[in-house]
């Protein structure tokens, strides 16, 4: 990975960090804005640095509020977002910005908690709770992300970025 590629990761890693600061109001504590950067980072980078700032943007949020769903639930969710975000990202670059926010809304929003539908302690009562918050949550981060990532491209400022322009 280029010094320029990597830098950008490192600040949007620091800016997963502030964004698990602002949380979504709801049932959960831990929705937050803080993978709002990892989809900058996946629509832009690409999937792997996506992945990571993903995971880790989840990980400062839940870490922030005391894992309040235990560290293993919160390394689940972790690896779900890594995986969320990754897929966007080869989403955007197969099908385009629409597309692939529409995926990331409905896998981070729908399917990470129905994932969680057969574990014991959570079931159908959490995932119907959830479900709109989590969709409202990654709505807001999805969408300011492809705004962002549009604009980096429009700009020509993702160029130093990425080989392939949006």
């Amino acid at each position: 990975m280029k010094l320029r590629s990597l830098t950008l990761v490192a600040v949007l890693i620091a800016l997963s960090a502030v964004g698990a600061a602002v949380t979504i109001p709801g049932v959960l504590g831990t929705p937050a804005l803080d993978s709002l950067p990892g989809f900058v980072a996946g629509f832009v980078l690409g999937a792997a640095p996506g992945a990571a700032v993903g995971a880790l943007g989840h990980l400062f949020t839940a870490g922030l509020h005391g894992f309040p769903l235990s560290l293993p639930i919160h390394l689940t969710i972790a690896v779900e977002m890594a995986a969320i975000v990754a897929s966007g990202a080869w989403a955007r670059r197969r099908f385009g910005w629409v597309a692939a926010s529409l995926w990331s809304i409905f896998a981070n929003g729908v399917l990470a908690p129905a994932l969680f539908l057969p574990w014991p302690g959570f079931g159908t009562a959490f995932f119907v709770a959830v479900v709109p918050q989590m969709i409202v949550a990654s709505a807001i981060n999805v969408i300011i992300a492809a705004a962002v990532g549009k604009a980096l491209f429009a700009t020509g400022a993702a160029a130093p970025f990425v080989s392939e322009q949006g």
